[in-house]
C-alpha cells in the first residue's frame, strides 16, 4: 500500500490545511463541573447543559485525566473512568492485539457511534474474527486519537439512531478537541510493569512505556484559533507465559543438529521423504552423526545403526529427547515460551483543530489528524519437532511475528453561520484507515531450502466520506421550541489487498503451486513424513482470490425537536429516514421527556428505535485457503456474505440490525451537601444481530439421496468448499441494565478541595427467540454452529456485567492526589473444561447435539490506582503513580485435565484431554480479561506549560 508515500502525503495535506486556515477565539470553557458544560451531543439545543437533558450524558474532563491518570491511551482512560464503558486488551489475537475492542452498556463495539467535534468518525478496517469479546464486530479505533488532543468527552448513554444515524444503538461518544491558545503544553511520561508476573513470572520490570505529548494553540487574527497536538509512544512487550511444557526435540532433531554443526544439512537431501533419490545418503548421515549425540544409550545407538530403512529410523527417532537436548544446546524451556501479554507498539500522531472567520457572518472550521502505529505481536511457538518448522532455517524452532502498520487519516472542514433566525452548519468529513500486515521471523515451510523469513501478507483498507447539512432555529412558542433538521450523504469504500505469492502459496517439491492433480509424492514433508503446510506461518497472506474493492452510499434526512412546554417540562422528538444503496431504507424515531419535580430533582424517560447497517467489512471480508481432499481442491475459511458459497448454502444477504430501547431515570441535587445523584434504567431489544458463525463443515460419510446430510454435501461440493464461516443475521437479543452516579464536591478553602464520584453499572444481555439459520444447514444438524455456546458466552458473559468505580481527587496546596478503586465483576470463559475436578465436562443437549457448558468463571477483582502530583511552579508539575497498585491478576487458568468421560470439541469430535493453558503458556485466559493480565504499572510524568 505504499506506506511511506502515504504517510508523507498525509502529513503534507494536514500541514497545508493547518498552515492556511484562519482561526477564532481561544477556548472559553473550563470544565469544572458537569453543570457548567453546554453539551453538543444528545441535544441540538446549543444552550442545553448535561444535567438538563432527558437522557443521560456524562462529561469527562480528559484534560485533568491526562495529568493524574496512570492510563495513557483513550480506551483505557475510559475503561477506568466510565463504568458503562469496557475495553479489553487482547493477546495472541493477530491484528486485534493492536486495536482494543471497546463496548458501551455491554453491547458490541460496532453498536456505539463515535463523533469527533460532533462529526461522524470512521471505523477501523479490521474486523475482529478472533477469540475475544466483540468477535465479529468492527469498531471505531479510539486509540487513533491522542488523549492529549482532547478537552473532554461527552458520552450519551441512550439510543440515538434517530438523531445521528447508524451504530448509535448503545449510545454516542463525542470527542471534543482542545481549543486553547497562547500556550505550549507538554507531558513526558515514562513507566513500566513492576510485577511479580513480569518476564514470564520471574519478576522485575517489563513492558516499558515512553510517551511524549505536545500541544500548542495560537490565535490567528482577532477571533480565530489554531491548536496542534503531537504524540509519540514507544511501548515494549510484556511476558506473562509460564514455562513451556511438552515435547520440544525428538531424536532426529538431535542428529540433524550434529550434522549441521559439521556442515551437513540432511534436510536439503529431500523434499518428500518418501520420494527422494538420496535415501541411502540420508541413512548413512544418520548412522554417521548419531554417535555424536553423547546422551544416546548404547541400545538406542545399536537400534539406529541396525535400521536400514527410513520407516525404521522414523520409528526410532521420534523419541522425545527434550531434556538432554536443551542441556546440550544451552537452552531452557522458557526459551520456547510464547509472547503472551502486551504487544509491542510504536506510534506517532499529529492532530489539528481550528476555527476561523470567512466573513463577518460566516465562520469556517477544519480539524483532523494522522495516526501511524507500528505494532508487533507474536503467535504460537513453532517447535523443532513439528512439521511446520524448517529446522535448517530455525534449528531451535521459531516464534512468528505479525507486524502491523496501521495508518489512520481524518480531515473535516466546513462553514457555519446564521441566515435570519436559522443557524446552519455545512461540512465534509473524510476518514480512512489502513491495516497492512508483514509477517516476520517466519517461514513458508513448503518453500524447500528457502531462507526467506519475512513476507508481505497484504492488508485492509476502509474509507468514509460524509457530507452534512445541519440547520436549527428557535421559535417563541410556549417556553421555547427548538427545531433542528438536516441531511447527510455518506460514501464508504472497503478493500482487501493480496499479499505476495509466497505469503499464501502451498508449493510442491519442484517449487510449483500445488493443484488438485499434485501427486502425494510431490508434496513436501518433514523427515517423519508429515506434510508441510504452505503460506507464512502464523498468518498466511490474503490471496488474489480474497482481494476486492467494494463500496456503497447512503443518504439521510432528519428532524430533531425540543419543546419546553413549561419551565419544568421538556419534550423532545426526532425522526430520521436513511437509505442505503446495498440493502434499502430504514426509518427511526425517538421521543424523550424530562420533568423537574423541584429545582433540584428531575425525572426523565426516553423511547427510541434504532438501527445499525452491516458494515462493508462484515459483508465482504473473506480469508480462505485451499485444502486438497482426495485429489480435489476445497476452499476453507471465512467467506464473504455475497459469495457463491453463501448463496448455495442458503446464507441470506446481510440486513440492518434493528433496535427498540426504553430508558427511565432521575437526577437529584442536594446543594447544601454538594451532592448530585443520577440513576437510569434501560432496556434494549435488538433484532437480526449480525454474528460471525462457527465453522460449518461438509458432512463425512455416505448418506441416502434426499437426506439433509446428502443435500448439504451436494451444496458444499457445488460450492467447491469443505468448511465455511460466515457473517449472518442469526439472533435477536435483549439487554437490561441500570446505571447510577453519585458525586460529591467539597471545598474547604481556595487551596483544599476533594471531589468524589461513585459510579455503578449493572447489565445483562441474552438471546431471545430462536436461532435464524438456513434450511440447508439447519436440517443437516448444524444449527448450533450459527450461534455456538462460545459465541453465547462472548456476547452475554465475557465482559463484566457489574462494574463500579470510586474516584477521589484531592487538591491540597500544590499537591494533587488521585485515588481510584474500580470493581470489575466476574466474567465467563468461552472455553470448557473440568472445572469442578470430577473428571467430567458437564454438557447439555442443545438442538439434539451434546454441547459442553462447564465454563471457568473468573472472579471479580478490585483494581486500585494511586497518583500523587506536585506543582513546583505554574508551568511545572511532577506526578508519580500506579495502576493496579496491589499487583492484582485474574484467576489462573486451568491446565491439563484428563477426562473420565470424553467431552466433544467445537466440531463434535470426542476429546479425552483438555489443556486451556496450552502447555503452561496461557497462565491467564487469553479469551477474556476484565482488566488485562500485566499486573502493577508504575509511572512518572512531567507536565510543562509555557
Amino acid at each position: 500500500m505504499r506506506k511511506k508515500n502515504q504517510k508523507i502525503t498525509s502529513l503534507g495535506v494536514l500541514f497545508f490545511v493547518s498552515a492556511n486556515v484562519y482561526a477564532q477565539t481561544g477556548d472559553t470553557i473550563k470544565v469544572k463541573t458537569v453543570d457548567e458544560v453546554k453539551i453538543t451531543v444528545g441535544s441540538r439545543n446549543k444552550s442545553r447543559v448535561a444535567t438538563d437533558t432527558p437522557v443521560p450524558v456524562d462529561v469527562i474532563n480528559i484534560g485533568s485525566q491526562s495529568v493524574l491518570s496512570p492510563q495513557m491511551d483513550l480506551n483505557q482512560i475510559l475503561n477506568y473512568a466510565a463504568p458503562s464503558f469496557t475495553s479489553n486488551s487482547t493477546t495472541v489475537a493477530d491484528g486485534t492485539d493492536h486495536v482494543d475492542p471497546a463496548q458501551l452498556r455491554g453491547l458490541g463495539p460496532d453498536q456505539v457511534l463515535v463523533l469527533l467535534n460532533g462529526k461522524r468518525r470512521h471505523t477501523s478496517s479490521l474486523v475482529n474474527i478472533n477469540g475475544s469479546p466483540g468477535r465479529g464486530s468492527v469498531g471505531t479505533d479510539l486509540n487513533a486519537i491522542p488523549a492529549f488532543a482532547i478537552e473532554r468527552l461527552e458520552v450519551l448513554r441512550d439510543g440515538a439512531s434517530a438523531q445521528y444515524g447508524s451504530d448509535a444503538i448503545a449510545g454516542v461518544i463525542n470527542v471534543i478537541m482542545k481549543k486553547n491558545t497562547n500556550n505550549l503544553t507538554a507531558a513526558i511520561t515514562a513507566g513500566g510493569f513492576n510485577s511479580k508476573g513480569a518476564n514470564d513470572h520471574r519478576g522485575g520490570w517489563d513492558g516499558g512505556k515512553y510517551q511524549l505529548d505536545l500541544n500548542y494553540g495560537t490565535k490567528l487574527g482577532t477571533t480565530g484559533f489554531l491548536n496542534f497536538t503531537a504524540s509519540f509512544l514507544n511501548r515494549g512487550a510484556t511476558g506473562r507465559a509460564g514455562t513451556a511444557t511438552g515435547d520440544i526435540f525428538n531424536a532426529y532433531n538431535a542428529i540433524e543438529q550434529r550434522a549441521l554443526e559439521n556442515g551437513v544439512d540432511i534436510n536439503s537431501l529431500f523434499g518428500n521423504i518418501g520420494n527422494t533419490s538420496n535415501t541411502q545418503q540420508i541413512i548413512n548421515y544418520i548412522h554417521q552423526y548419531a554417535p555424536y549425540v553423547n546422551y544416546f544409550s548404547p541400545a538406542m545407538l545399536t537400534s539406529i545403526q541396525n535400521a536400514g530403512t527410513i520407516p525404521e529410523l522414523q520409528s526410532i527417532l521420534k523419541a522425545d529427547v527434550t531434556g538432554n537436548e536443551l542441556a546440550y544446546r544451552g537452552l531452557e524451556r522458557n526459551d520456547f515460551n510464547m509472547r503472551v501479554g502486551q504487544s509491542k507498539l510504536g506510534s506517532g500522531q499529529f492532530f489539528v483543530n481550528s476555527e476561523f472567520d470567512i466573513s463577518p457572518s460566516v465562520r469556517g472550521y477544519a480539524f483532523g489528524g494522522l495516526s501511524y502505529r507500528q505494532g508487533n505481536a507474536a503467535g504460537f511457538y513453532r517447535r523443532p519437532n513439528q512439521s511446520r518448522t524448517p529446522t535448517s532455517l530455525y534449528p531451535n524452532g521459531f516464534l512468528p511475528e505479525i507486524a502491523s502498520d496501521v495508518i489512520d487519516l481524518s480531515l473535516a472542514a466546513g462553514f457555519k453561520g446564521k441566515v435570519g433566525k436559522i443557524s446552519y452548519d455545512i461540512s465534509n468529513t473524510f476518514g480512512q484507515n489502513t491495516f497492512d500486515y508483514t509477517i516476520k521471523n517466519t517461514a513458508n515451510t513448503s518453500m524447500l531450502g528457502s531462507k526467506k523469513s519475512e513476507f508481505r501478507a497484504g492488508g485492509l483498507g476502509f474509507l468514509q466520506n460524509t457530507i452534512n447539512a445541519d440547520f436549527d432555529t428557535k421559535f417563541d412558542w410556549l417556553k421555547g421550541f427548538n427545531v433542528a433538521f438536516g441531511g447527510e450523504v455518506r460514501l464508504e469504500r472497503y478493500k482487501i489487498e493480496s499479499g505476495e505469492e509466497a505469503s499464501w502459496a502451498l508449493y510442491d517439491i519442484n517449487g510449483n503451486i500445488q493443484t488438485p492433480g499434485t501427486p502425494v509424492e510431490l508434496k513436501p514433508t518433514d523427515f517423519m513424513g508429515a506434510t508441510r503446510p504452505g503460506g507464512a506461518q502464523v498468518f498466511p497472506g490474503f490471496r488474489p482470490g480474497n482481494a476486492l474493492k467494494k463500496g456503497r452510499s447512503s443518504v439521510a434526512a432528519y428532524l430533531d425537536t425540543e419543546l419546553d412546554v413549561t419551565d419544568r417540562w421538556l419534550l423532545s422528538a426526532a425522526l430520521r429516514y436513511e437509505n442505503y444503496s446495498d440493502f434499502g431504507s430504514t426509518f427511526n424515531y425517538k421521543v424523550a421527556t424530562r420533568y423537574k419535580l423541584t429545582h433540584n430533582i428531575n425525572i426523565r424517560a426516553a423511547h427510541s428505535t434504532g438501527f445499525r447497517a452491516p458494515s462493508l467489512q462484515q459483508i465482504y471480508f473473506n480469508a480462505t485457503a485451499t485444502q486438497f481432499v482426495g485429489g480435489t481442491a476445497f476452499e476453507v475459511g471465512t467467506f464473504s456474505n455475497d459469495s457463491n458459497v453463501a448463496r448455495i448454502l442458503g446464507i441470506p444477504q446481510l440486513k440492518q440490525e434493528e433496535s427498540k430501547s426504553f430508558s427511565v431515570g432521575f437526577t437529584a441535587k442536594i446543594p447544601q451537601a454538594n451532592l448530585t445523584f443520577t440513576v437510569d434504567g434501560y432496556y434494549i431489544k435488538i433484532k437480526n444481530r449480525v454474528v460471525l458463525t462457527d465453522q460449518f463443515s461438509r458432512p463425512v460419510g455416505v448418506y441416502p439421496e434426499g437426506s439433509p446430510q446428502y443435500d448439504l454435501q451436494q451444496g458444499f461440493d457445488k460450492a467447491n468448499a469443505n468448511a465455511a464461516t460466515f457473517f449472518a443475521n442469526a439472533i435477536d437479543t435483549q439487554t437490561k441494565g441500570i446505571e447510577g452516579v453519585i458525586s460529591h464536591r467539597f471545598k474547604a478553602s481556595e487551596k483544599v478541595s476533594l471531589n468524589t464520584d461513585l459510579a455503578v453499572t449493572v447489565s445483562k444481555t441474552n438471546r431471545v427467540g430462536e436461532i435464524k439459520g438456513s434450511d440447508v444447514l439447519v436440517n443437516a444438524g448444524q444449527i448450533n454452529r450459527y450461534y455456538s455456546e462460545a459465541s453465547r458466552v462472548y456476547m452475554e458473559e465475557a465482559v463484566p456485567r457489574f462494574k463500579a468505580s470510586l474516584n477521589n481527587s484531592l487538591e491540597f496546596n500544590n499537591f494533587s492526589v488521585l485515588l481510584r478503586n474500580v470493581y470489575f465483576g466476574k466474567v465467563t470463559d468461552p472455553n470448557t473444561t473440568d472445572v469442578n475436578g470430577d473428571g467430567i465436562v458437564d454438557s447439555n443437549m442443545v438442538n439434539g447435539k451434546e454441547v459442553p457448558i462447564e465454563h471457568p468463571i473468573w472472579g471479580a477483582k478490585v483494581i486500585t490506582d494511586l497518583s500523587i502530583g506536585y506543582k513546583f511552579t505554574k508551568g511545572l508539575r511532577l506526578t508519580i503513580g500506579a495502576n493496579n497498585l496491589f499487583d492484582i491478576y485474574p484467576d489462573r487458568n486451568f491446565g491439563p485435565k484428563s477426562l473420565k468421560k470424553p467431552s466433544v470439541d467445537a466440531s463434535g469430535n470426542p476429546i479425552n484431554n483438555i489443556d486451556l493453558s496450552n502447555q503452561d503458556q496461557f497462565v491467564y485466559s487469553r479469551n477474556v480479561s476484565q482488566f488485562g493480565m500485566n499486573g502493577r504499572f508504575l509511572f512518572v510524568r512531567l507536565n510543562l506549560s509555557f
